[in-house]
């Protein structure tokens, strides 16, 4: 794997981050705890959780392995994040001082570690003043809580907003930004990457495979069954089945992939990922596996180096639909100049 500094940040983490959504949940501790060897193993240093995976399992799963392995405590860069409801009460949510005191704290106990590497939010807080939120998150690098911090799932002016308003007050700057991104959800490039390479902020995609659809395990208009997260629930989420499968742009991405992967003899996955890791202002890409067999086949990608009319066609095949304004083809020419002068 690659190195990559965690976007302005002095610390360096690997290009491929193991993402724990699945401990306590779709992988026993036992599985996750082989799943964090296996990823260490291969070189990789920087673990993604979250206090609301799993109710905070993931987090103790994690904790319990990094007390067994103090070589791996020392060298791990270890990120989670708060925001999102752990109890039903009003304060139990949200990005509030009083939220986040809480939320901090039963993170670092959970995890079993003085200080977490990287705290983000998880989503954007309407009703927190920003300020509030970003007064903490200084406060907590300033008590060595956490070293540094980043966001999830912000927009582009969010991400932009919050920025300047922590220079403009002295306060640390986020380092981070972790949204959904692969060669199917693609919208991040009109407004959030340009804010991130503004900003100087690292992205950590999250979802590069999908929901599995890049993986090549679904087939066109053929509902999916059995053992996949779409074969247990086909109107899960954002990878929902029948808008995806009806949608003509999955399959032209999707054979793209497949003859790509068949010219290289790797897996599917292999390709969407190493395509993913090498775009704009991506330090490390978020992988999510149930068992070690997934994390072996994904990782493979950190060694697949694409030709540039392979990445070409993947990132052709998979362009954003847009309408006419304002990120149409004229539109964007509108942004555009010649250094020459003239249109």
């Amino acid at each position: 794997m690659q190195y990559r500094t965690l976007g302005h940040s002095g610390t360096i983490v690997t290009n491929y981050a193991l993402g724990t959504m699945t401990f306590g949940a779709e992988a026993t501790e036992e599985t996750s705890h082989a799943i964090l060897d296996s990823y260490f193993e291969a070189g990789g240093n920087f673990i993604d959780t979250a206090d609301v995976y799993s109710a905070g399992v993931s987090e103790e799963i994690i904790g319990r392995w990094l007390a067994k392995r103090p070589e791996a405590r020392d060298s791990a860069v270890v990120a989670t994040k708060g925001r999102f409801p752990m109890g039903t009460a009003p304060n139990d949510v949200g990005t509030s001082r009083r939220r986040l005191t809480r939320a901090l704290d039963n993170s670092l106990r959970r995890l079993g570690v003085e200080q977490i590497d990287l705290y983000q939010m998880h989503a954007w807080d309407p009703i927190t003043p920003l300020e509030e939120t970003l007064r903490f998150l200084d406060d907590a690098v300033a008590s060595g809580k956490i070293a540094y911090y980043g966001f999830s799932n912000f927009l582009g002016w969010q991400l932009t907003k919050a920025v300047h308003a922590a220079r403009s007050q002295g306060w640390n700057p986020p380092v981070s930004l972790q949204p959904q991104y692969s060669l199917l959800v693609r919208d991040i490039e009109f407004e959030i990457v340009p804010a991130a390479l503004d900003a100087g902020v690292g992205l950590l995609p999250w979802s590069p495979l999908g929901g599995g659809w890049l993986s090549g395990k679904y087939k066109k208009d053929q509902r999916p069954s059995g053992a996949t997260r779409l074969g247990e629930n086909p109107e899960r989420g954002m990878e929902a089945w029948k808008a995806r499968n009806e949608n003509p742009r999955t399959w032209a991405v999707l054979d793209a992939v497949a003859e790509i992967a068949s010219a290289h003899g790797v897996s599917h996955s292999q390709v969407a990922l190493a395509w993913l890791a090498d775009r704009p202002a991506v330090t490390s890409v978020i992988l999510g596996a149930r068992t070690t067999e997934q994390l072996a086949d994904n990782l493979a990608a950190a060694e697949l180096e694409l030709t540039a009319d392979e990445v070409s066609r993947l990132t052709q095949a998979s362009r954003p639909e847009t309408g006419v304004y304002p990120y149409g083809p004229m539109a964007q020419e509108q942004r555009s100049r010649k250094m020459e002068g003239g249109r």
